[in-house]
């Protein structure tokens, strides 16, 4: 019998000689090369203060930076959407406290899983070493399931740690809730996904080829999702050509070719959510509802689709008619209250009035205008006459005075000026002549007429 160097240790039963000398003369077979990790895998980050978009959990002073300072973790559910981070940083949890680190997902698993997982746990406690068990989809698992966590929780047999990215009021149990504490993770922000395709471009050595428009439609397509975002930037390296670079159109031919099926982790997910969007401001309330359906018949979240309405009465139709944002939040609250099928309506009922809604962005464009101007004049004070003014010093100081109290003025306006004193008027929002929004519009370019007026008065 062969030892574990190959050497005979058979005495009895020699060999041939010649046979053995064939062998060992054979090229050795090469090991098939690993295929490549995925980008999202080689850029997993190694400490929790590289982790991009949860500053509030992991940055200093955060929630899970404090715990780890105490040298202690207790049982934790974290909430929110895919790509956010919450695989991540619950290994990165273990590895700081050397804890051995379990994962299952409640997708695969079942009751078997969970006592080989509780098992292999009290084995590890006897021997001095905690568990970290990091259960996917959470929620997935029935009312049963989730009750079997909580002995090995109070025992201190496995720190819990579930992720879910839906509400856990709803769908997790009141005991096991009471057992763990609930920390949300954000979706990402588009500084914290630019963060990230900056990242990819150094590991890979080279900048993305994507104009500035298509980088754009990139970050909005990911919808917060940083694996997307990766997944999405590492399929338009594999797509360019020598010195190619894909505008807008070419990108959307890239995620609709590599995703022509729907899947809602996956680009054909983003590919009908922005078929659905772009139908709504088009004003096409037939397409917009076949894209609802179709998504709702693929599985999608109805809750997700829900919010996305929201956002879409905001930044498509606006105050050209601000019923909009109320009919898509009482849409998504009456899904709340009814659950599926008979909730959906109240989705399809939104979605065909903001489709036949008037259309502005005007609100969209001047909160970007104004989020500008903020970053570009950060430190600037209110002028002193509309400040407050409580105490004696501040009154000597100038604070409050000469303030006018518009309801006391003529057309209850006084035209007095707001933008601090070393900073010009700026205008961020531009009403447009459509539904509502152009009597905003017309009572602006009055408002504005008089301002200049008693503006004019006053400096004489």
């Amino acid at each position: 019998m062969a030892d574990l160097f190959g050497n005979s240790q058979d005495e009895a039963a020699p060999r041939d000689r010649s046979s053995s000398q064939r062998s060992t003369a054979k090229t050795p077979t090469k090991a098939k090369p690993e295929p490549p990790r995925p980008l999202a895998d080689r850029l997993r980050p190694a400490t929790l203060a590289e982790v991009v978009g949860q500053d509030h959990l992991t940055g200093e002073g955060g929630v899970l930076t404090r715990m780890l300072a105490t040298g202690s973790l207790s049982s934790m559910i974290f909430w929110g959407p895919p790509g956010t981070g919450k695989t991540t940083v619950a290994r990165l949890l273990a590895g700081h406290g050397d804890y051995a680190f379990e994962q299952i997902s409640a997708i695969f698993s079942g009751v078997a899983d969970l006592k080989r997982v509780f098992e292999a746990a009290r084995h590890r406690r006897s021997n001095g070493r905690p568990t970290l068990l990091f259960v996917d989809e959470i929620h997935r698992f029935n009312r049963t399931q989730q009750d079997s966590f909580l002995p090995v929780m109070e025992d201190g047999t496995v720190v819990l740690v579930g992720a879910t990215t839906e509400n856990p009021s709803f769908e997790l149990n009141a005991a096991l809730l009471s057992r763990a504490r609930v920390l949300t993770f954000r979706s990402l922000s588009s500084e914290a996904i630019e963060s990230l395709l900056e990242r990819a471009e150094a590991i890979e050595e080279r900048p993305l080829p994507l104009t500035g428009e298509a980088r754009s439609v990139l970050l909005r397509l990911c919808d917060g999702d940083g694996r997307a975002a990766l997944s999405l930037a590492e399929e338009v390296w594999r797509a360019a050509g020598p010195n190619e670079t894909f505008g807008a159109d070419g990108l959307q031919e890239i995620v609709q070719r590599r995703a022509p099926v729907y899947d809602k982790s996956r680009d054909g997910h983003y590919n009908l959510i922005s078929a659905l969007h772009k139908s709504v401001r088009g004003s096409d309330p037939d397409a917009a509802l076949y894209w609802l359906c179709r998504m709702l018949d693929a599985g999608e979240d109805p809750l997700y689709l829900g919010r996305r309405l929201v956002r879409m009465a905001s930044e498509d139709i606006g105050l050209a008619d601000p019923n909009a944002l109320a009919i898509t939040l009482a849409a998504k609250d009456a899904y709340d209250y009814l659950g599926s099928p008979e909730g959906e309506l109240a989705l399809a009922q939104a979605c065909i009035y903001l489709a036949s809604a008037p259309k502005s962005n005007a609100a969209y464009v001047a909160y970007k205008a104004g989020m500008r101007a903020a970053k570009a004049h950060g430190s600037l004070l209110p002028p002193r006459h509309i400040l407050n003014a409580p105490a004696q010093l501040m009154k000597s100081e100038g604070y409050g005075s000469g303030y006018r109290y518009d309801h006391d003025e003529p057309d209850a306006f006084s035209g007095q000026n707001y933008f601090p004193d070393e900073m010009e008027r700026e205008a961020y929002y531009h009403p447009t002549p459509y539904g509502a929004e152009a009597r905003i519009g017309e009572r602006l370019e009055r408002l504005s007429r008089l301002r200049r007026e008693r503006t004019s008065d006053a400096e004489e």
